[in-house]
């Protein structure tokens, strides 16, 4: 059976769709032709889930992305442009895993010609122990509460910067001990600041050059996620290190 549509009606269609694409089409164009490409290859943010980067970035955290820290590519691609700068060590980088293609949020141990091995939890970077110092803050009262009884902190230096380290000495996690490893040509050696409960190049391996999306500068908003699920108003806009 055949349904029949007047003129009439197909007149007030074709008027309703003129009018809805008169309506709409700069915010298309803007959507299509600035927003999605400024943030492919320009600027962007992240919502971080998970713990992996505490007490850095806690769960809740938006963090923005700069894209042009290293390089420029072609929009919605991992076609280079241009490169200007390399990742360093101690940089935190928005990444693609090796492993499923996710976008993790990790912090850069090891580039391309270090040696890295991890001890009974302590770090060493071309055959030298990673220098360890007390904590600067109360990190304890920013990470979530069932953490707590078992988190501690130090500072950590990398990269001639100090950043803050947490451990869960009690509870199992990541990988505490490997061996000696060589950091290939192109390939850059990631870790998670949460150093027991982190999914990382201790898991899958060895990041490549092209999976590093951006470094993360900085934390747009926050909201408590954890406990309380109320904005974390002292982070809003602040620097990350």
């Amino acid at each position: 059976m055949k349904i029949r549509v007047s003129a009439e009606v197909r007149e007030r269609v074709r008027a309703w769709l003129a009018g809805q694409w008169r309506a709409w089409r700069l915010y298309l164009f803007l959507l299509c032709f600035v927003w999605v490409p400024l943030r492919s290859a320009v600027i962007d943010y992240n919502p971080v889930p998970t713990g992996s980067m505490n007490p850095t970035i806690l769960e809740g955290d938006v963090v923005w992305v700069n894209k042009l820290a290293y390089s420029l590519r072609v929009p919605l691609t991992r076609i280079h442009l241009a490169d200007w700068a390399e990742p360093k060590r101690g940089d935190i980088v928005v990444v693609l895993s090796p492993r499923d293609g996710t976008r993790l949020v990790k912090r850069i141990v090891g580039v391309p010609g270090d040696v890295l091995a991890m001890r009974d939890r302590q770090l060493f970077l071309n055959e030298r122990p990673v220098e360890y110092r007390p904590a600067k803050a109360d990190y304890d009262s920013e990470i979530a509460k069932k953490l707590r009884p078992y988190a501690v902190f130090a500072e950590e230096e990398l990269g001639g910067a100090e950043h803050a380290v947490m451990g869960l000495p009690l509870r199992g996690g990541a990988k505490r001990n490997f061996a000696p490893i060589v950091v290939p040509a192109g390939k850059y050696f990631l870790m998670g600041d949460s150093r027991d409960n982190s999914f990382d190049s201790r898991e899958f391996g060895f990041a490549s050059r092209d999976a590093i999306l951006g470094k993360a500068e900085g934390v747009l908003v926050s909201l408590d996620i954890n406990d309380t699920y109320l904005p974390r108003w002292g982070r809003f806009f602040s620097e990350l290190r």
